[in-house]
């Protein structure tokens, strides 16, 4: 049996908010469009909802249709309808936020994306449609979610070094941390496993490397753990 609907629908899109971490800098992708509304401008990677896909299957097949990118992790975190937000007509937007390893992503621009590129946060051109919101939105959610999950560690190498956690919180906080404080909090956790590696090809003393245990961490987590930072 077929159903008609007595009111007009709006189109629905998904936007994606894609966090990258590298040289102490917290970047977003960004793609230039190729199609008009707003041709050659900068916006976020996104597109329409297929009539037969789930918000996260349209999410995922965007940035890769997009960029190239893929295996990722994301999250929903808002939805976006002003009327007039698109000049193509009535459009509602479900926006995601993804955290990805730089080192394990080859970016290239696809369909209609002109180019796909990596900016820093401090750095950033105007963006098309509503973007500059969307983006501002995402942020205020990565900041709370790095301070009660370890999600930040879906932005650094499997290998890392403390200076580089504490970088990373400095770049997505906006503020600078006490070193001694932040590692003895962090160390405290349990959550991190020190390896018989160091740093290389360094002129200054080589930093031991670490790497976050996600077993270790879930275990915890069905007892009750409660991360915090």
């Amino acid at each position: 049996m077929s159903y008609s609907y007595d009111y007009p629908r709006p189109a629905l899109t998904v936007d994606c908010v894609v966090f990258g971490f590298d040289d102490g800098d917290l970047k977003v992708l960004l793609i230039q469009r190729n199609e008009p509304p707003f041709e050659g401008e900068w916006a976020l990677p996104g597109g329409f909802v297929r009539m037969d896909e789930s918000l996260e299957e349209a999410a995922r097949r965007e940035l890769e249709e997009e960029t190239g990118a893929r295996e990722m992790f994301l999250e929903q975190f808002g939805s976006f309808g002003d009327v007039h937000r698109d000049p193509r007509g009535r459009v509602v937007t479900v926006a995601y936020y993804a955290l990805v390893k730089l080192s394990d992503q080859s970016i290239r621009a696809e369909t209609d994306a002109r180019s796909a590129e990596w900016r820093p946060m401090r750095a950033l051109p105007p963006l098309a449609f509503d973007h500059e919101m969307i983006l501002a939105r995402a942020l205020a959610r990565l900041k709370e979610k790095v301070r009660r999950e370890p999600v930040g560690f879906e932005l650094l190498p499997k290998k890392f070094k403390l200076t580089q956690i504490q970088h990373l919180y400095e770049a997505v906080l906006g503020r600078t941390l006490d070193k001694r404080n932040f590692r003895k909090k962090l160390l405290r956790l349990g959550l991190l496993v020190p390896l018989d590696e160091q740093e290389t090809d360094v002129r200054h003393r080589a930093a031991q490397l670490f790497r976050f245990d996600r077993k270790k961490y879930l275990r915890l987590v069905e007892k009750g753990f409660h991360f915090e930072l």
